[in-house]
């Protein structure tokens, strides 16, 4: 059973990381297109992911980030706004730490298992 816990784990980690990856391209390609005239900006949903996971961590990020849909046009404001794109990497930075944090945590339980296994 722990075997399948901690597989589940790195399987979902591995998931955020993709997912943050992929937000920070947009934030960035956002930010490129801050002059662009009627440029729409982009961004993932991440509480609609993490609250399909229902680990602990997915649930409180996903109580801590706003709603959208998991590739979002924001058709209702054009433009970009530096100052929010940049809050925007900084908070997608936060959740690539935390992320990291858990694949980091799952790699030592099973060192541990193995090691108690020789």
């Amino acid at each position: 059973m722990a075997i399948y816990n901690t597989a589940d784990s790195i399987s979902k980690t591995s998931n955020i990381l993709g997912l943050v990856a992929k937000r920070q391209k947009l934030l960035t390609e956002n930010i490129a297109n801050v002059d662009t005239p009627n440029y729409v900006r982009k961004d993932i949903d991440f509480k609609s992911v993490l609250s399909n996971m229902n680990g602990p961590m997915e649930t409180t990020l996903s109580k801590q980030m706003g709603s959208t849909s998991l590739v979002n046009e924001q058709t209702d404001e054009i433009g970009v706004n530096i100052t929010d794109e940049l809050i925007n990497m900084q908070e997608n930075s936060l959740i690539y730490t935390m992320a990291i944090r858990r694949m980091s945590n799952v790699i030592n339980i099973m060192k541990t298992v193995v090691n108690v296994g020789k």
